[in-house]
């Protein structure tokens, strides 16, 4: 019965993660994965999240369901976080939230409600995008269109290209926005772009999805949530979909959420109703533990402050992370620019290093990246950046003839 199915090839970051664990040179280095990583090479803990985990502990607890979106506290928790307390208090801006299992199926469950409720049936995503966008939404149902998003470089944003490329949308189409610290580049538009890209969305009537998986990475909780803030101000209805894997290390956990904000009660009222429909027939019910983690410390103030300041150690290290290799490179090869690493924002980096270049350094050098140049910052240290900028100045040095 089952003899028919055809054999999928891997995906492209695990199967390449799966090589690196083969790999038997004790110098190997991943800059593939998609998770922070501290000094040490390991995805930590964070203090708050144990502290958190430690108290729930001590409660007497209950295994029961979950409400179909989630705790109440939880959904006011990614509210507040996500559009800040003066417009999840105003008294013209209405939001409601659901707790998902991650980011992914959050962007899952907005995709299916679009489709089902809205009768959209094409999502515009910036080319390129995360290697799931686009396989999330044709699961959905979705066709998807591409906009075009670098420069001849390939190391920066050519907003006139993003600009140009939107004039195909039509009225009633979807487009995905990375919020902040775009994956797979880094590149994110300027607080004067954004306006303007959203003055495009309004004009052509299109619903926007707002991929906010990196709140905290970029400048600041508060900054980084400025797309989304300056869109609704302005007057856009927008549908957000959240992660906690990154700025709270709950990558096991699976923790994210949805949030819908337009600017009636009963429109709201009627939103959370087909974003519950939507996830009682995908997974019924949310998972309780992250949850509870985040909730925990998102409604203690001293936990909150604990978060922060721990998000504030990681942003810093990654920003610091991509002075060093920088400067190091700049040592190396004076008449190559690399400034543009400074620019990208979170962890990832398009570092303009072709395909063939990265496969020089995995099979020669056991440095494990993406062909399309994507590098994980977070996954250098003061130990391995002297060998990552050797291996690559080797690589990207021309041929000198014998």
């Amino acid at each position: 019965m089952f003899q028919s199915a055809p054999l999928n090839p891997p995906d492209a970051i695990f199967g390449l993660n799966a090589q690196f664990r083969e790999d038997p040179n004790p110098e190997k280095i991943n800059l593939t994965v998609g998770v922070y990583q501290d000094e040490l090479g390991e995805t930590p803990v964070m203090a708050c999240v144990r502290e958190a985990e430690q108290r729930l502990l001590e409660q007497k607890g209950s295994k029961s369901y979950l409400p179909i979106d989630g705790a109440p506290q939880y959904q006011d928790g990614i509210g507040k976080l996500i559009l800040g307390d003066e417009l999840f208090h105003s008294d013209q801006v209405f939001s409601v939230s659901a707790h998902t299992p991650g980011g992914t199926a959050s962007l899952r469950v907005a995709g299916e409600m679009l489709r089902r409720v809205f009768g959209v049936k094409k999502i515009w995503m910036s080319n390129p995008s995360w290697a799931n966008h686009p396989k999330i939404y044709e699961s959905a149902g979705l066709e998807v269109e591409r906009y075009g998003y670098l420069d001849h470089r390939g190391t920066g944003i050519d907003f006139e290209k993003v600009t140009t490329s939107l004039e195909s949308a039509q009225s009633g189409d979807a487009i995905l926005l990375h919020t902040v610290c775009h994956n797979p580049t880094g590149v994110d538009p300027s607080p004067e772009q954004w306006q303007k890209l959203g003055q495009l969305i309004r004009q052509r009537d299109l619903f926007p999805i707002f991929d906010f998986a990196y709140q905290g990475f970029g400048e600041s909780l508060e900054s980084d949530a400025y797309p989304i803030r300056n869109f609704i101000e302005a007057g856009g209805e927008a549908l957000v979909c959240n992660s906690f894997s990154k700025n709270f290390g709950l990558y096991a956990e699976r923790v994210g959420g949805i949030t819908a904000v337009t600017f009636g009660a009963d429109t709201a009222k009627a939103i959370q109703s087909q974003i519950k429909s939507t996830i009682r027939t995908m997974y019924s019910n949310p998972p309780l533990h992250g949850g509870s983690i985040v909730s925990t410390v998102l409604n203690d103030p001293e936990l909150r402050q604990r978060w922060e300041t721990e998000l504030e150690q990681i942003r810093i290290r990654i920003v610091d992370l991509r002075q060093q290799f920088v400067d190091a490179m700049q040592d190396r090869m004076p008449d190559h620019d690399f400034s543009y690493i400074l620019r990208q924002r979170g962890m990832f980096s398009y570092s303009g290093i072709t395909g063939e270049q990265a496969d020089i350094l995995r099979d020669e050098f056991s440095i494990y990246m993406l062909r399309s140049g994507r590098i994980n910052i977070a996954g250098m240290n003061h130990s391995n950046i002297g060998r990552i900028c050797d291996a690559f100045t080797q690589v990207l040095s021309p041929v000198k003839e014998a």
